[in-house]
């Protein structure tokens, strides 16, 4: 089973993370908060079930799982399936961009981010939540990714290695936020600049002309 029918099998499972870790959801939400443009026309690549993109009031969804497709359009998502590397939208369309823990997942980061540049316009914001493979929760996620059905496919990557691919892709003017350096169950944690400690960060990139 590869991460598409994992993801179309346990959708439900998938879905219900966010209600049964609403802080950890939050502290996200949060980090996101410092770089999303909430007034730009946006896209997220690999919208899953739409949690994120709704609460970043993101106009259209692109995932291959119909089945978390479904659930992002019945929250009011505009969604088609498609994957990262073949983006159904013509060039030049979205002022801003986002994946968020998509990249672990993705088939051909080249190829998708290239993907990506193609569909933004003149600079465009290209806008990417990780789990940061050298954070110690990404570390512990690394350890423990075989019992996971989710993060079993998955192959983390430290930030520096995402900012490379971003470079070669024709972004720069990159900002970073962290979060979940504790990732506390009881407390909504503040973001912090930068990348190093938080087990999720937040890259914002610019295209680059």
């Amino acid at each position: 089973m590869d991460s598409v029918e994992t993801f179309s099998t346990y959708f439900k499972e998938y879905d219900r993370w966010f209600e049964e870790h609403p802080v950890l959801f939050k502290s996200e939400l949060e980090a996101l908060d410092k770089v999303v443009p909430y007034n730009k026309y946006g896209i997220e690549i690999g919208v899953g079930t739409g949690r994120f993109a709704k609460k970043c009031v993101i106009d259209w969804g692109v995932d291959p799982s119909e089945n978390m497709a479904r659930i992002a359009q019945q929250r009011g998502i505009k969604t088609l399936l498609a994957k990262a590397e073949a983006i159904p939208f013509l060039s030049n369309t979205f002022d801003f961009a986002v994946m968020i823990t998509t990249v672990c997942f993705l088939d051909n980061i080249p190829k998708a981010f290239q993907e990506t540049r193609r569909v933004l316009k003149p600079n465009g914001s290209f806008i990417i939540g990780m789990i940061d493979k050298n954070s110690p929760l990404g570390q512990q996620y690394q350890e423990n990714k075989k019992d996971n059905p989710f993060y079993r496919h998955a192959h983390f990557h430290s930030v520096d290695e995402i900012t490379d691919y971003l470079k070669d892709a024709g972004f720069g003017k990159f900002k970073y936020w962290q979060t979940l350096i504790t990732a506390s169950e009881k407390e909504v944690e503040k973001p912090r600049e930068g990348y190093g400690e938080g087990g999720f960060v937040v890259i914002k990139a610019t295209l680059l002309q």
